[in-house]
């Protein structure tokens, strides 16, 4: 009577679950969407690289926006695909290392902000060594070339510390032994615009490395873009730090999802562990 009591009134316990439905396909669908943007940017990568020419290819990997764009979106791939499968199958390790993952990422962000404002003066040296490296492959990759051309369009600015920096380039170079018919100028997207210009001209830059600071300032831009780009920084912190919250709160979402998920798993485990021990027990 009592194991008929027990038993017939309500669900039997091995119905019971711990693991519930709303986190397990929260988290699910959380991933599945960062899954899916990240095959977008492999494939967006992969294309952009593929376009590029034969003898291009292996010239400025370290600087390439579409190899970036590639490894972001491949990492991105392998985490979100453990937390998909990890979820949906409510395996332990897989979350596990999704969570990891997600933490050690959040973690490495955190740091690289608080170096990055502790030791300002070498994170500028840092940005000057990669604005110098661009400007070095300007003419070998059409990526980096439009990011540059953007940049310093939207800031104002040409080079690094200067216009002359453009001397870095092999093309656009002011020694007498290059023969490049750019030699000694700056790029177009360096020139001050002209609002009733219709077309642009992209040989507005020819000679302006032969001319004094105030002589090509009449033509061009001559402050350096990592001056620019630091004073823009300062200007908007808080637009920067609502980026940071904005990359920071999914990452932390996920990481107290997979927790949440595999102490549930944990819980369910002990529980049909439990119920197997007492199988054979007759009040069971």
């Amino acid at each position: 009577m009592a194991r008929r009591a027990a038993g017939g009134g309500g669900p039997r316990a091995e119905d019971f679950s711990f693991v519930s439905p709303v986190v397990k396909y929260v988290l699910f669908f959380f991933n599945m969407l960062f899954w899916m943007i990240s095959m977008v940017m492999v494939a967006v990568g992969v294309y952009a690289r593929l376009l590029k020419h034969a003898e291009a290819a292996m010239a400025c990997l370290a600087v390439d926006p579409a190899i970036l764009l590639v490894v972001v979106g491949v990492l991105t791939f392998l985490i979100t695909f453990c937390g998909c499968v990890g979820s949906l199958r409510e395996n332990i390790c897989l979350l596990q290392a999704f969570s990891i993952c997600l933490t050690v990422i959040f973690l490495l962000q955190l740091a690289a902000g608080v170096l990055g404002f502790i030791f300002s003066d070498k994170a500028r040296g840092k940005v000057s060594e990669i604005i110098n490296g661009a400007i070095v492959h300007y003419r070998d990759d059409l990526d980096l070339q439009n990011l540059i051309d953007f940049g310093q369009k939207e800031f104002s600015c040409c080079g690094g510390v200067s216009y002359k920096d453009w001397s870095q380039n092999m093309y656009f170079n002011c020694t007498a032994a290059n023969p490049s018919r750019e030699r000694c100028s700056v790029p177009f997207s360096c020139c001050l615009q002209d609002a009733d210009e219709a077309v642009i001209n992209t040989m507005c830059g020819q000679g302006m490395q032969a001319m004094s600071y105030l002589e090509a300032s009449a033509f061009i831009y001559t402050n350096g873009c990592i001056d620019k780009l630091v004073n823009w920084i300062h200007s908007n912190l808080f637009l920067l730090g609502g980026i940071a919250l904005g990359l920071a709160v999914p990452q932390l979402v996920g990481i107290l999802l997979a927790q949440i998920l595999i102490n549930q798993i944990r819980d369910q485990i002990k529980l049909q562990l439990y119920n197997q021990q007492h199988q054979a027990d007759p009040w069971y």
